[in-house]
């Protein structure tokens, strides 16, 4: 004999303990760091734990300029590396307090 259905109320409702507003604050660092590129970069950065000269991660890349500073540029705006200009060579570091947010997000993530 067939099991029943469980009635509508209990099984479709959603009951999403992480609501939208919670996490929004983390889209922007999650999209960032959804990139091969971008997470090698933070790799190299984190290796280095001082500033590297973008000269040294685009030579680090079989990718173009433009490519390696478009992939810098979003993780700058996400808050996960900071850039010095020194003449005409910016020199990049990570944001040690994003490693916080990162903890944050898992402790949202894990309730």
């Amino acid at each position: 004999m067939p099991k029943a259905k469980p009635a509508a109320d209990e099984c479709c409702t959603p009951t999403a303990k992480v609501r939208s507003r919670a996490t929004r604050p983390y889209v922007q660092l999650c999209k960032a760091l959804a990139d091969e590129t971008r997470l090698e970069i933070l790799g190299m950065l984190a290796e280095r734990a001082g500033q590297l000269c973008a000269c040294e991660i685009e030579a680090h890349f079989d990718l173009s300029q433009p490519t390696i500073s478009h992939h810098l540029r979003i993780l700058r705006e996400a808050g996960l590396v900071r850039a010095e200009r020194r003449g005409t060579w910016n020199y990049y570091s990570l944001e040690r307090p994003v490693v916080e947010r990162l903890g944050e997000l898992r402790a949202l993530l894990a309730d």
